[in-house]
């Protein structure tokens, strides 16, 4: 009987060495402040599905593309710039058979709720009654590169270069005008739409404003390679493609206009 009870024993605690040996790796994403909502929603579904735990790494993508580079633990990069990831992968930081750009984003202005400032269009940032205009850093932060360069492209930059309050990320820059403490933000259109606090003055057109681009890969010394492809892999599957689109993404490649039907 004693020895039936060692045997039992003994043949738990392998079941437990074992389960603990086969449990997910937990699996560290550095993404974009801009997908923070649809990433949340997007994990939690892949964590029931497969078992990894995701941890995210939340801000600027040029922040994050600095922590990596310097060796920061990172399985998967998700930035909201193509320019970040090919600076990443010339370094050879970056496994290039995994690179996919998934989403594309586009500009507006927001204002706070209550504001009652008539701005149409982007010239009327130039307006005396604009003081401070949030967004990124433009030196560096995506969305506030993506805004220089879209002033730039109109002739406004010069006019409104003084009026920019350059944030670390795009959900500081919406936290700024949510506050009142800006007349004015430029955001991404998926984080505007979130917010009760503000409301968007106007949009740019996607196909007017700049090719905005977020590519995700895997990072050369992944340490859960297996589950970063599984992670990459899910972001292509039709639920997350879905919650994307939901809260105001861009999926990419966009899928075709269907073929107009023939003249009988």
């Amino acid at each position: 009987m004693l020895q039936k009870k060692h045997l039992l024993c003994a043949f738990f605690l392998v079941a437990f060495a074992w389960s603990s040996l086969c449990r997910a790796e937990d699996l560290r994403v550095s993404a974009a402040a801009s997908l923070t909502d649809a990433l949340k929603e997007i994990d939690a579904a892949f964590e029931k599905e497969t078992g990894h735990k995701v941890l995210l790494n939340l801000g600027a993508s040029s922040l994050l593309a600095r922590q990596i580079e310097a060796g920061a633990p990172a399985d998967v990069f998700f930035p909201a710039d193509e320019a970040k990831m090919t600076a990443l992968e010339k370094k050879g930081l970056i496994d290039p058979s995994t690179l996919k750009a998934h989403l594309s984003n586009s500009l507006v202005v927001v204002v706070p709720a209550d504001s009652t400032l008539p701005l149409i269009s982007m010239k009327d940032l130039t307006l005396t009654g604009v003081r401070k205009i949030a967004t990124g850093d433009p030196r560096a932060v995506p969305v506030g590169v993506y805004a220089r360069e879209h002033l730039e492209k109109l002739g406004l930059w010069t006019a409104v270069q003084p009026k920019i309050a350059a944030m670390d990320n795009v959900r500081s820059a919406l936290a700024v005008v949510e506050s009142g403490n800006a007349e004015a933000g430029i955001v991404y259109k998926t984080d505007a739409i979130l917010s009760k606090k503000v409301k968007i003055a106007f949009a740019v057109p996607a196909a007017e404003g700049p090719r905005i681009v977020y590519p995700a890969a895997m990072i050369k010394n992944a340490a859960n390679p297996a589950g970063a492809a599984a992670y990459l892999k899910f972001l292509n599957s039709p639920a997350a493609q879905k919650t994307f689109v939901r809260l105001g993404f861009i999926v990419l490649p966009e899928p075709a206009a269907p073929a107009a039907a023939p003249v009988k």
